[in-house]
């Protein structure tokens, strides 16, 4: 059966259905000799080939969903290389064979904490994906006083660069002065959101701290740098919280 282009090398692990989009409109994929087009639609019997080299999407037919939960540490970059050299998430991680491993949104270089990370790209991109809204809530420490005026603003929105955001839901985590923890929540993925609204308050972070995604927190016992993966009754309740159908 044909599927979209998009679809087939998202559910193989190549990257978020998303990704995939780019690289189409990119020029960078084809499909048996000619450069694919967004929605078109192929097999897994098809060559498809990524800047030239092929990739055998028989051998992803058959490769079950997995979920890696990992604890980032600080001064770790979400991307496979850095340009500055610097250590990235991927070096941590287990080796995985006809698929690669998929970042579930990124931290950037200072924050840390939960992580997730898949070989399926479709369950990626419903992970990520706007329209889902999924929660992500922060540890934060703040260097500042938040005052009943800021809460209220950061609340209702403020406008940044690159439009309105604001947080869903603030609740003082003890600490004070300079050493005053929050929790945070936003349903947003956009680039350093939680810095840049305390930030527009003239507020510095001092610690930011990811603790949970969705329906998944962060274990307590989990050392920054290590990672479990989801168990098949983890991975259930993570399937049906973002209606995630797993295929064939």
């Amino acid at each position: 059966m044909s599927e979209k282009i998009q679809k087939i090398l998202a559910a193989a692990g190549i990257a978020s259905r998303r990704q995939v989009e780019t690289m189409i409109s990119d020029g960078r994929i084809t499909v048996n000799g000619a450069i694919a087009q967004l929605g078109e639609r192929m097999t897994h019997h098809d060559k498809v080939c990524i800047d030239g080299r092929e990739v055998k999407l028989n051998k992803s037919l058959n490769q079950k969903t997995r979920v890696l939960l990992y604890h980032k540490p600080e001064g770790e970059m979400c991307t496979r290389h850095d340009p500055e050299g610097r250590p990235t998430i991927f070096e941590r991680l287990p080796l995985i064979r006809n698929s690669r491993w998929i970042c579930v949104g990124r931290l950037d270089y200072n924050t840390s904490g939960l992580l997730l990370i898949s070989n399926d790209g479709e369950l990626a991109n419903l992970l990520m994906h706007p329209r889902q809204a999924v929660e992500r809530e922060y540890a934060v420490r703040i260097r500042g006083d938040i005052t009943a005026e800021i809460t209220s603003r950061l609340l209702k929105g403020v406008m940044l660069d690159d439009g309105i955001a604001r947080f869903e839901k603030m609740v003082t985590a003890g600490g004070t002065g300079t050493n005053h923890w929050l929790h945070v929540i936003v349903k947003e993925g956009r680039n350093r959101l939680v810095r840049r609204l305390f930030e527009s308050q003239n507020l510095t972070v001092s610690r930011l701290m990811r603790v949970r995604y969705g329906n998944v927190y962060l274990p307590s016992n989990l050392k920054r740098g290590r990672y479990v993966e989801l168990t098949p009754d983890e991975m259930t309740l993570l399937f049906d919280f973002v209606k995630f159908v797993q295929q064939p």
